[in-house]
């Protein structure tokens, strides 16, 4: 019995040793500085859908509170399904055009992955579907902008 008391001694013994050594490392000693970072905002998801007429272009506005990334994906667009589409995003101008941004176009087919995605400023922006010139037809789409 008392070896069995002298072990659970140690075992505890050890615990107190190792918490001690863990408290004093966390809270003792270091020349490390700590980086505030600043908070981003929450993550806003906006659907889009509408239909592009043939050979015109749909515009849809969205505003960004906080700058940060932004992710915009063709989710579908048709008929056909497969139609190569163009995709803008840009500055809402008077006139209800959108004025794309630099490196702001891309053709794309329909899909579930970001087609456009960067850093923005906060303000209004704009995204635009647009037919390059392959539609029969009226195409519908769904557009999602993902940002903060």
């Amino acid at each position: 019995m008392r070896c069995d008391r002298l072990r659970t001694a140690q075992f505890a013994g050890a615990i107190a040793v190792a918490a001690t050594a863990a408290f004093a490392a966390a809270c003792g000693g270091s020349n490390n500085t700590s980086t505030v970072t600043a908070p981003t905002g929450t993550v806003v998801t906006q659907t889009f859908t509408g239909t592009v007429p043939q050979g015109g272009m749909s515009n849809d506005p969205f505003t960004i509170t906080v700058g940060g990334t932004v992710s915009i994906t063709l989710v579908a667009a048709g008929p056909p399904a497969t139609i190569t589409m163009g995709l803008g995003v840009g500055n809402p101008s008077s006139t209800g055009a959108c004025l794309f941004i630099q490196n702001g176009t891309t053709t794309t087919v329909a899909g579930s992955t970001a087609q456009l995605s960067g850093q923005l400023a906060a303000g209004a922006y704009c995204v635009s579907v647009v037919d390059i010139g392959n539609a029969a037809g009226p195409i519908a789409y769904t557009v999602t902008v993902a940002h903060t």
